[in-house]
């Protein structure tokens, strides 16, 4: 009998090629609403949106700001940033943006085919991503992803956001799951990673990027990827 039975993933930047995509969906969106031409740089931009957006997640995730408040002010700080004042709201670029993103269906290489190896093999297979629940359930639809798992657990509809013990919890015993027989994949250390070893899984650390980790007090990961297909060796 194989240990795991149960493999949950996170969604963004582990199957769905989140920044590739993010990327495309605000540049069509800058374009539709006027703004990219006042960009010397797109490039430049979004690294800049990359930086405020990651910073006032964090305090989304700590619950110190509200959903409504994060998705304007992430345009509102980085449009300040290259002094660009744009006419229309800056909920209603958000909305321009995430209607383009969910338009977006670029995967990592290999994610349908590890996928489909591993239902066949009869595994469970779950995602436990934080993110907007309508964009999410979009998402998996259009990438066809929803077609591969038994649930999907949104930190928006759960209200607790990885790397709280709640949504472990709830995945778990939603799942009907055993701790023991369960494993978290993702790509953050702190979200999936740091998450998972406090709630007592195991866990695959999808290394996206070269950045480098400090374990410290918590150690290596049960398992340490650089591609999908990796996981067919593990399974």
């Amino acid at each position: 009998m194989p240990k795991y039975r149960h493999l949950f993933f996170d969604l963004d930047n582990t199957l769905y090629d989140f920044e590739a995509n993010s990327f495309l969906a605000m540049k069509n969106a800058f374009d539709k609403l006027g703004i990219l031409s006042e960009l010397s740089s797109f490039d430049d931009y979004f690294k800049t949106y990359r930086s405020i957006n990651a910073a006032l997640w964090a305090e989304y995730r700590e619950k110190k700001i509200t959903k409504d408040h994060l998705r304007g002010k992430r345009h509102q700080d980085t449009l300040a940033e290259y002094n660009i004042h744009p006419p229309m709201s800056f909920t209603g670029i958000d909305d321009t943006y995430l209607e383009m993103m969910t338009n977006q269906t670029e995967l990592f290489p290999d994610t349908i085919e590890v996928l489909n190896a591993l239902k066949k093999k009869g595994y469970n297979l779950h995602i436990i991503t934080n993110g907007f629940k309508e964009v999410q359930h979009k998402k998996l639809k259009k990438t066809k992803l929803s077609d591969y798992v038994n649930n999907v657990y949104i930190s928006e509809e759960i209200k607790s956001p990885k790397p709280s013990r709640e949504i472990f919890e709830h995945a778990i015993k939603s799942s009907n799951a055993r701790k023991t027989e369960s494993i978290m994949i993702g790509d953050s250390w702190e979200s999936d990673i740091i998450g998972a070893k406090k709630f007592g899984i195991d866990q695959i650390f999808f290394r996206i990027n070269n950045i480098p980790i400090d374990y410290g007090s918590y150690g290596a990961p049960t398992h340490t990827i650089y591609t999908l297909s990796e996981l067919l060796e593990i399974f």
